[in-house]
């Protein structure tokens, strides 16, 4: 007789297949939340390493305003090294040193002493090993640089070559690269100081901070100046504006005196770190408008304190100009933008979006991002145009002798 839908056995059967089905499901949705949670902590970790950096560059830039010829590389520790016994910050210790470190525990704990003749022989060792040190760190000078082979590394080849100058010139030296940008740029002087990390940071895709966007906008002034643009387009400074670089207020007057210098009639070009990642705002305060452009793909949203302090600066621009002004200024998310494939590429993005937008004369730039129009990512080709002409910029720096 054939089994009714009721009966036991094919209840218990169809249990078990949902339970199964269900087990399966359960194990698929882990396996996504884990790989999101993952990819979330990769995220934050690359946003703190930004807002550090941010921090940094505003510490720097308040210390060169305060204190005369001020020279950054005074803040690092200095620590002798000596070819033959290299050390590095992190403070490593030799399995030797370790091994003499037990023996002398172990032979105080059972109460014995070492014969004098033997101390001696150590005192006489350890005063040989300083005199050979002192020695090797008088020759530190004149030893041989060995610079690391960069014909693998995926960039371009001015990079590599910034690279090879890194090691050959300003590590074994303790320099930086510091420079004036002129006031034309971002409405003030502006003492920059570019450090060997920055360089090789920018050199292998990782994350970069507030300086090297600064560079990089002072080479787009020149291109500016050459297309005789200069009355379309300006510059907000990055590192004055962006996260803990002042309250709110600050930062607000600071937006607002750069809008003051022009007749209103620029955009300006407003890279912005809420401390997490970078974004850009292009600023019309003619027609109080401002567009949010974002290289992260999936619906963005302006940061509120970004909102705040750019409303606060066209408030203050409109009393300037004795304008009554809108009720609200006018935001426009620009989602058509290209989009970055992982959690490092913001800053070279954002770098991207402004050469864009300057090499068109039209600055027809709303229309080129609107929504649903280009949201794959860029060739790397495209991020390597622009990595190629910061670095090559930055050799102008060198060969002018301007640092």
């Amino acid at each position: 007789m054939a089994l009714g839908p009721e009966h036991p056995g094919r209840r218990v059967s169809f249990d078990d297949r949902l339970k199964d089905s269900l087990r399966v499901l359960l194990q698929e949705e882990t396996k996504k939340m884990e790989a999101k949670a993952r990819e979330e902590a990769l995220r934050m970790e690359a946003r703190t390493k930004q807002l550090v950096e941010a921090e940094r560059e505003h510490f720097l830039s308040q210390l060169s305003q305060l204190i005369p010829n001020f020279d950054p590389s005074m803040l690092k520790p200095r620590i002798s090294q000596s070819p033959k016994n290299p050390m590095s910050d992190k403070a490593s210790c030799s399995g030797g040193d370790v091994r003499s470190l037990h023996l002398e525990d172990d032979t105080a704990k059972m109460g014995k002493h070492q014969p004098d003749e033997e101390k001696e022989e150590e005192k006489r060792d350890e005063e040989k090993e300083e005199e050979k040190e002192k020695e090797d760190e008088e020759k530190h000078d004149d030893k041989v640089i060995e610079v690391g082979d960069y014909s693998n590394m995926e960039a371009p080849s001015s990079l590599k070559t910034l690279c090879r100058f890194v090691e050959t010139t300003l590590l074994p030296e303790d320099k930086t690269l510091q420079f004036t940008i002129d006031k034309e740029v971002f409405g003030g002087e502006r003492d920059t100081f570019l450090l060997p990390e920055d360089i090789t940071q920018f050199a292998g895709m990782e994350e970069i901070g507030a300086t090297v966007l600064a560079v990089y906008m002072r080479y787009l002034h020149d291109v500016l100046k050459q297309a005789n643009m200069c009355s379309m387009v300006g510059f907000i400074d990055p590192a004055t504006v962006s996260a803990n670089s002042g309250t709110i207020t600050e930062r607000s007057r600071l937006v607002a005196a750069r809008l003051q210098k022009t007749d209103g009639e620029q955009i300006f070009m407003m890279p912005y770190n809420p401390g997490r990642h970078w974004i850009l705002l292009i600023v019309r305060a003619k027609k109080e408008t401002v567009y949010f452009l974002d290289p992260l793909p999936g619906h963005r949203v302006v940061d509120e304190e970004a909102k705040n302090i750019v409303n606060s600066a066209l408030k203050i621009y409109n009393t300037h100009i004795a304008r009554a002004g809108r009720k609200n200024v006018i935001w426009k998310t620009l989602s058509g933008t290209p989009k970055q494939p992982s959690n490092v590429e913001c800053g070279y993005y954002v770098m991207r979006f402004m050469r864009d937008i300057i090499m068109d004369p039209s600055l027809g730039f709303e229309y080129k991002y609107a929504k649903g129009n280009q949201e794959a990512s860029y060739p790397q080709e495209a991020i390597d145009e622009v990595r190629n002409e910061w670095a090559e910029f930055v050799f102008q720096i060198i060969k002018q002798g301007n640092y």
